[in-house]
């Protein structure tokens, strides 16, 4: 294991370029970054920013470029917070975290670990690091393709702690793809899906490490969980490999479960909570549910609302904003963007001429990111989707979500990471 820990000027990870432009606008962009994206889909895991006025179009070349730099492979999510960005890659066997400048790309520190996909892995879909790091309190917390857990010192890049999450996973959940469920925070724990035996969910003390709690019996998936409040009371909600469950994330116990078929058993897209408690269930295979969380008793109890087989989602978040929800749907070779009546499952409308995509909304516009690195601006409505501005700027496999930070958007393939000026 290393780390690296650079000086302002030295490159870890590939040539940096900053155009002229960027050192004019260096302290804008340090302001613009006090603003948090600290865990996979920002605040609230809504993939929504509260950034201000953007500009409205773009040039035919696409928004200015404030740097760009080279990284590594891997689909991990950017989180930025206090003019830091962090994230993850791989360079040969070795997966990697960095930390950079937000206003100019150079590396802060970088720590690296062995970490090579098992034998059953599909590499036809990357190496890895899939899982987005999560930070808070000062420490910044990953997870490798094989379940390998670090707690850093978000300032320095000293490691804290460590921790193996998979222990039986060869046996039992090869995860063909890795560990990609990224880590949540909820309380003094860090929770993470596991989907070992009687260890579905994890909780972590933030602090050392140590085991808070492991319950629960169902193989995980590839869905980060995410933390919502349901009649008053705060549940956890993954989406394993069999069907969606809720839970209490102060001791995993069990609340409410709903089983989906999957003849893949590969759920990908994390479950979005609706209105005050509804949530939106997509699918590879078995299409998508509105399902309504009730109370009976003392205890949570679910009801389908609606279901349809038209939308069935690979592996992008989707958004939901007023009474809509929004997102790329679509298999291989097929795929469209889409709104949906969020308490019917009616479909609004659908467009085509997108791959299969990741968003984030803005100032009342979608930046669609596609996996062929296109970049789009658009305004949606119950109505259609309206394309403002359309520019190639990356290149596949690019499936990493952006970040919005002010006004000041983040992006990454595997080869490259860069800033941008939407405003």
């Amino acid at each position: 294991m290393m780390l690296l820990n650079r000086r302002a000027g030295s490159i870890a990870a590939g040539e940096l370029t900053i155009p002229v432009a960027a050192f004019l606008v260096s302290v804008f962009v340090a302001e613009e970054t006090q603003a948090q994206w600290t865990q996979f889909g920002g605040p609230g895991q809504s993939f929504k920013a509260d950034s201000g006025e953007l500009a409205k179009e773009w040039p035919v070349d696409g928004p200015p470029k404030l740097w760009s730099r080279g990284l590594g492979e891997g689909y991990s999510s950017i989180l930025a917070d206090d003019g830091r960005l962090y994230t993850m890659y791989r360079v040969e066997r070795t997966e990697r975290v960095i930390s950079l400048d937000a206003a100019t790309g150079k590396t802060l520190w970088e720590y690296g670990y062995d970490s090579w996909p098992w034998p059953q892995h599909e590499f036809g879909w990357g190496n890895g690091p899939n899982a987005t790091p999560l930070l808070t309190g000062g420490r910044l917390y990953t997870i490798s393709i094989t379940g390998l857990m670090h707690c850093f010192d978000a300032a320095t890049g000293k490691v804290i702690w460590s921790r193996a999450l998979w222990k039986e996973a060869r046996e039992r959940h090869p995860h063909k793809f890795g560990y990609s469920s990224s880590p949540i925070e909820y309380k003094d724990t860090i929770i993470t899906a596991v989907g070992e035996r009687n260890r579905s969910i994890v909780a972590l003390n933030k602090g050392d490490g140590r085991v808070v709690y492991q319950s629960l019996d169902y193989p995980n998936s590839y869905a980060t969980p995410t933390i919502v409040k349901i009649h008053g009371e705060d549940q956890l909600i993954a989406f394993t490999t069999v069907g969606v469950i809720g839970a209490d994330p102060r001791t995993g116990a069990f609340s409410w479960e709903y089983p989906i078929a999957n003849h893949y058993e590969e759920n990908i897209s994390a479950p979005v909570f609706v209105g005050d408690d509804m949530l939106f269930v997509a699918t590879l295979d078995a299409g998508s549910r509105g399902l309504k969380l009730k109370r009976r008793g003392q205890k949570t109890v679910v009801e389908e609302v609606w279901s349809t087989p038209k939308i069935r989602v690979t592996y992008g978040g989707w958004v939901c904003i007023d009474d809509h929800l929004y997102g790329c749907a679509g298999q291989i070779g097929n795929f469209l963007f889409a709104g949906v009546h969020a308490k019917t499952g009616k479909i609004a409308w659908r467009k085509r001429g997108f791959g299969q995509s990741h968003l984030v909304y803005a100032d009342g516009r979608f930046i669609v990111l596609d996996e062929d690195g296109i970049l789009t601006l658009a305004t949606p409505s119950p109505e259609e989707l309206t394309v403002q501005s359309r520019v190639k700027l990356l290149e596949a496999p690019s499936r990493t979500p952006p970040t919005i930070v002010g006004k000041t958007l983040f992006v990454r393939d595997c080869k490259h990471i860069m800033a941008l000026d939407l405003g």
